[in-house]
């Protein structure tokens, strides 16, 4: 199809998907949407395995970090926290939209500053609806204690976010980071939780990319998934620059880094421009690429689309790999001689690893520039933020996010309705006619923080 780049006019008029119909059947709905986009094909996980890839529910706009890249509006750190009852009813919307087993990303903003108490009431409540529910964090204040309260609670996954765009003090390069990720993977070990790290790839740590894979690779024990995403130009982030890296050149480093040459197209979510996915199998620290046989491959995603992995759990995943092969004898003959020549051709390593078979995956994502919206790959979209009104293309998200944080939310309390003011925090008897927030030396990231003009007018601030 045409590239067809959307107007400011078209992105403000694109709205969030609204409450399906009674009957409604998610899945094919994602299928329709799918062929609607032309990337209904058999690599497309969702409309076959899924509904959707996954659902970030924002529970905060603060944050404690404040990243170059950081994709959030320039407004969200002066904005309070949305009411719990608020987002429980947006848990209550995504199962609506999704149903079961949907992913739904825990994030913000930082999480972890939200109220402990309320963060846990949200991971049970996810839990409640049969739900799957992720962690997307940077880590400082996701302590051991705090993630085995919402692994009890029902939390599957943690995600990591780490790399030199954060700016953490006191580290010149990706590999010095090692230590805080070495360090998050130990609050980790041990737990009921499937363990991800999140990188955000840009011309300034990209020569880093390899050796980044590299880490991950070796702890593949724990790290069972390895996210990367390339930087874009969207949200507060004060860097800008991206041309210099693209999504093909981080999947050639990162094949690069874990020694093999891996498929990143034999199976993928949503639109083929956006993410690409690899699998690898690790022997002895070595990776051997899973999806070297697109055909079989493909094959399996069409008749395990039933399943529910709990990748939390190795046993749970072995058994229901087990329980799905049993059912599927002539997939499992020829999966089976496919391992066993993996197993012939490395005898060696896979004697010094008394048998072990570890397994890592890479993603890629490539998010769009907020100018450069793409018609067709948000209409693909795999990766959806819950609005107030409703799931929206996390990048028509990212390109217009005050129009969904500006905006007051309706409480009832006591059998009283009242409004929620975001900028203030307070509850309103009447509905606000304008929410505006007021910037500080304090609440201001990103571009906001940098504005020579707006220093200026807070050269006061600290006298006050």
């Amino acid at each position: 199809m045409t590239r067809h780049v959307m107007s400011h006019a078209e992105i403000a008029a694109w709205q969030p998907y609204p409450l399906p119909a009674t009957g409604h059947n998610a899945t094919e709905h994602t299928r329709q949407r799918m062929a609607r986009a032309g990337q209904w094909a058999p690599w497309q996980m969702i409309g076959r395995r899924m509904a959707i890839g996954c659902v970030a529910l924002e529970i905060t706009q603060r944050c404690n970090l404040d990243c170059t890249y950081c994709y959030l509006s320039e407004s969200s750190e002066a904005l309070k926290d949305i009411p719990i009852e608020e987002v429980l009813r947006r848990i209550d919307l995504i199962h609506a939209h999704y149903g079961d087993g949907t992913d739904v990303q825990i994030s913000g903003g930082e999480p972890t500053l939200r109220r402990r108490d309320e963060l846990v009431t949200i991971v049970r409540h996810i839990r409640q609806r049969n739900m799957r529910s992720s962690l997307f964090t940077n880590g400082i204040k996701a302590t051991r204690d705090l993630l085995a309260e919402l692994a009890a609670a029902g939390l599957e996954d943690v995600a990591f976010h780490v790399d030199m765009t954060q700016q953490r003090g006191g580290y010149r390069a990706e590999s010095e980071l090692n230590a805080i990720r070495e360090e998050y993977i130990e609050r980790a070990r041990g737990l009921p939780l499937a363990v991800i790290f999140n990188t955000t790839a840009f011309p300034g740590n990209f020569h880093e990319v390899p050796d980044i894979a590299r880490f991950f690779v070796r702890h593949a024990d724990v790290v069972r998934f390895a996210s990367f995403q390339v930087g874009a130009d969207t949200g507060r982030g004060t860097a800008r620059e991206r041309v210099t890296v693209n999504p093909d050149m981080v999947k050639t480093a990162i094949c690069e880094g874990a020694g093999t040459r891996l498929n990143f197209d034999a199976a993928s979510a949503g639109h083929v421009q956006c993410n690409g996915y690899a699998y690898g199998l690790v022997i002895n620290g070595r990776v051997h690429d899973f999806f070297n046989d697109p055909g079989i491959v493909r094959e399996i995603l069409d008749t395990s689309a039933h399943l529910r992995i709990n990748r939390a759990s190795k046993r749970r995943v072995w058994l229901s790999v087990v329980r799905y092969f049993l059912a599927q004898p002539r997939i499992f003959a020829r999966a089976a001689a496919r391992f066993a020549r993996l197993v012939w051709d490395q005898r060696a390593d896979f004697i010094a690893a008394r048998g072990r078979v570890g397994k890592i995956s890479f993603f890629v994502h490539n998010f769009m520039d907020a100018s450069q919206l793409d018609h067709e790959r948000c209409d693909a979209c795999a990766f959806m933020v819950m609005t107030p009104e409703g799931p929206l293309s996390m990048c028509v998200h990212n390109a217009k996010r005050d129009d969904y944080l500006l905006v007051p939310a309706k409480i009832e309390r006591a059998n009283l309705l009242r409004y929620f003011n975001p900028a203030t925090g307070l509850l309103e008897d009447c509905l606000p006619e304008k929410i505006s927030v007021s910037l500080t030396r304090k609440n201001a990231r990103g571009r906001a923080r940098l504005s020579a003009a707006e220093l200026h007018d807070w050269s006061n601030d600290d006298a006050t």
